[in-house]
């Protein structure tokens, strides 16, 4: 791979399921060194995008180079060049520690003089020092997320894909995983991480907003809150949620009302219900309902309305 040289680049690449199109055109830039979240629900097309990148899918159109390799064309040099940890966990539960390492030692090719330093490295990274001959099963979700990207990086590649790493991971876990990625991101390794919790965004230093197949936006985490709403956001407590967000639906003025925790987020237009009027109109449909609170759009606000505006246009005639 050249100097300046992206690390990672796709240029309109798709894949279809006979009349089923998971990956629509997508374009992608990665400098070497740079964190990017691959951010979508499930379903949007990130775990079809990340196995293209790695040589396993074959593109149905588009090209893409992972480390300066056709990943159509030379998938075992793209292969050789990256490092990949699935959605679904990839360590074996009936082995120790150890052997999954020696395992995925053996099949990344590591340099037997190399190896026992990778491997203590892998545990420390892991927090697993002294627990080498425990099986693998018997690790909390934390520990075994940060094995297996131990056993990813025994090779020292220089780009990673991790699909879903945290997802089914508790909180505190998720974030000292982060810290790891940002550990390797410092030492130049470029990493795709694709993740359905918007929180985790903020940890990126680019991201990539993806739905449907398609991508709908990509920025820093700043850029993206940058982004005008169409309308003012406020944010109502009311009970029951479900109900109050069936009651805005069609109301004249409401853009956008989605579930946000305990609470709910309102985008409101010009012309329609004001936001001292919601109150009372919840009232009105048995719903009761606090004062509303104009609030500063999140990732995850700016998320919901450019898919909802998406879909919107799918529909008209």
């Amino acid at each position: 791979m050249s100097a300046g040289a992206p690390a990672v680049l796709a240029q309109g690449l798709t894949k279809r399921f006979k009349a089923f199109t998971a990956v629509d055109h997508l374009d992608l830039r990665i400098k070497k060194g740079e964190i990017i979240g691959f951010i979508g629900p499930n379903g949007a097309g990130k775990s079809t995008t990340i196995r293209m990148l790695c040589g396993l899918l074959h593109p149905s159109e588009g090209r893409a180079w992972v480390a300066g390799f056709d990943v159509d064309r030379q998938p075992e040099a793209v292969r050789e060049h990256i490092g990949y940890m699935s959605q679904k966990f990839s360590l074996y539960g009936d082995l120790t520690v150890r052997e999954n390492l020696l395992f995925f030692g053996g099949i990344y090719r590591v340099p037997r003089r190399d190896f026992n330093e990778r491997m203590r490295f892998a545990v420390s990274m892991a927090g697993l020092e002294g627990r080498e001959n425990a099986l693998v099963r018997t690790l909390a979700g934390g520990w075994k997320q940060r094995l297996a990207l131990g056993c990813a990086i025994l090779h020292r590649p220089p780009i990673l894909f991790l699909d879903e790493p945290t997802s089914g991971v508790e909180p505190e876990a998720r974030r000292r995983f982060w810290d790891l990625i940002h550990e390797l991101a410092a030492e130049q390794v470029t990493i795709l991480v694709s993740t359905h919790y918007m929180d985790e965004a903020e940890y990126c230093n680019r991201i990539a907003l993806i739905d449907r197949g398609k991508l709908i936006a990509s920025g820093t985490p700043g850029e993206l809150r940058a982004r005008r709403l169409r309308g003012e956001l406020f944010e109502i407590s009311c009970t029951p949620l479900g109900a109050a967000v069936k009651v805005l639906t069609g109301t004249p003025g409401v853009v956008e009302a989605a579930i946000f925790g305990d609470k709910l987020h309102v985008v409101l237009g010009e012309g329609g219900i004001s936001a001292t009027d919601l109150p009372g109109y919840f009232g009105e449909h048995g719903i009761q309902a606090g004062p509303a609170h104009r609030v500063t759009p999140s990732l995850e606000d700016i998320f919901v309305q450019l898919v909802s505006g998406r879909r919107e246009r799918r529909t008209l005639p």
